[in-house]
């Protein structure tokens, strides 16, 4: 009861701190609020969301913590390292219940180790937005709808080294948002996509700090790395969400039955961001920021620098125009780079391999969507079978993903023998 007692009142206290930083009511706050509003946008943003409770719970930390079947989702070369030879993984999450009542989440996972390097694995992911009632331009009803969505995923990991490995992911995505509806006169249709993750990871299970035994990992992913998504007959395409997340853990075992794990995730989608059009003191428009109508490649790169900045204005509140361009304010556009990183951290504590409890932060900027929450959540394991649960306490109550549950039940089967893998 004292490790459950710390992990909550310490992820409550740096939770707290970092809310009052985005609170309108403080001077952070109201620093926020002068800066430019510009969220990235993109195609089946269903394709981030968390879709397991562990890494739920620890305030969407995934990449470098110990391997899972969830792991095809966060960073699958962590496979390779896995001392499982088989796992299923079965996840479902209502989904925005403050929004809409019907929608919904669902994970299927698993994989199989083959010898002591490789490991293949798979994955679906199935979500539905509830039903939608079409109309026409005088509001009459045309017809009843469920939008959905599906992600279809194959994988391979591979163990380079006794703590390095690399793991390579394909992708078939299908969405299916209007029914091919008639809408504002042009043909809608499926959007349908292929995409590739690649991963690295660190992770070493030998090593002490102090008299402790301790586990390091480290993840590097690229994820969703594909073509764009288009919905109907005309040239306007959409990015994925393509996204760089890092990511490291430590655990620590302080005896024979008790452990804590610690995580830690940056993400940044590799999205041009939108530039910003706006009108100068001159009554001209312009463009502030770079032109994200690009190919994918292209737009991957650009991503790392794109960002528009905080255009300048005069004393009557219009922007200012200088050598036909509206200039920025000093050093803003890499503080927009900045913004665009979100990040997690998270703690986990087990009570000899059968009870966890964990816990999380999760922090997305002001000017990039808000999204601020608390996760907490509880994990059983007994023989093969395990259940975990988590909870996600969002800042303000109006937020639609307060209130979200999650609940994944997942089977593991030990290696029967171990062979020892050679030394390189």
């Amino acid at each position: 009861m004292k490790y459950i007692l710390t992990i909550v009142t310490s992820l409550g206290v740096v939770g707290f701190s970092f809310s009052q930083g985005s609170n309108p009511s403080t001077g952070q706050g109201s620093k926020a609020k002068q800066l430019q509003l510009n969220s990235i946008t993109t195609a089946v943003p269903f394709m981030l969301i968390t879709p397991d409770s562990r890494s739920g719970a620890m305030g969407d930390v995934g990449a470098g913590l110990s391997p899972d079947a969830n792991s095809i989702y966060w960073n699958t070369s962590k496979l390779a390292f896995s001392k499982k030879s088989f796992e299923i993984s079965m996840s479902y999450s209502p989904w925005l219940q403050r929004l809409a009542k019907d929608m919904h989440l669902t994970y299927l996972s698993g994989y199989k180790k083959i010898g002591e390097r490789h490991a293949v694995g798979g994955s679906l992911r199935y979500f539905s937005l509830g039903n939608i009632t079409f109309t026409d331009q005088n509001g009459n009803k045309t017809r009843d709808f469920t939008p959905s969505e599906f992600e279809l995923t194959g994988a391979y990991a591979f163990k380079l080294a006794r703590t390095l490995s690399i793991g390579v992911n394909g992708k078939f995505v299908y969405s299916n948002l209007t029914g091919g509806t008639q809408t504002q006169g042009a043909n809608t249709k499926p959007g349908i996509a292929g995409a590739a993750d690649i991963s690295f990871s660190y992770y070493d299970t030998d090593l002490k700090m102090g008299k402790k035994d301790v586990e390091v990992g480290f993840g590097f992913v690229v994820s969703n790395v594909g073509n764009k998504i288009s919905y109907s007959e005309g040239s306007i395409r959409d990015f994925l969400p393509m996204n760089l997340r890092i990511g490291t853990s430590l655990k620590i075992h302080v005896d024979d039955y008790n452990s804590f794990t610690f995580g830690f995730d940056l993400n940044k989608l590799l999205v041009p961001t939108p530039p910003l059009y706006l009108k100068g003191n001159d009554g001209n428009p312009y463009m502030v920021g770079k032109d994200n109508n690009v190919g994918v490649v292209s737009g991957l790169f650009q991503s790392f620098g794109d960002a528009p900045g905080t255009p300048l204005k005069d004393d009557k509140g219009e922007y200012i125009v200088q050598d036909g361009k509206i200039p920025v304010k000093k050093g803003s556009r890499f503080g927009e780079e900045m913004r665009e990183i979100t990040f997690g951290l998270g703690v986990e504590y087990w009570y000899n391999q059968l009870f966890a409890v964990r816990a999380g932060y999760f922090n997305e900027s002001y000017t990039k969507g808000n999204r601020k929450y608390l996760t907490f959540g509880i994990g059983l394991q007994y023989k093969v079978f395990g259940l975990d649960i988590s909870y996600l306490a969002a800042f303000s109550r109006l937020n639609p993903l307060g209130n979200t549950l999650r609940f994944t039940l997942h089977f593991l089967f030990n290696k029967k023998s171990a062979a020892k893998v050679d030394e390189e």
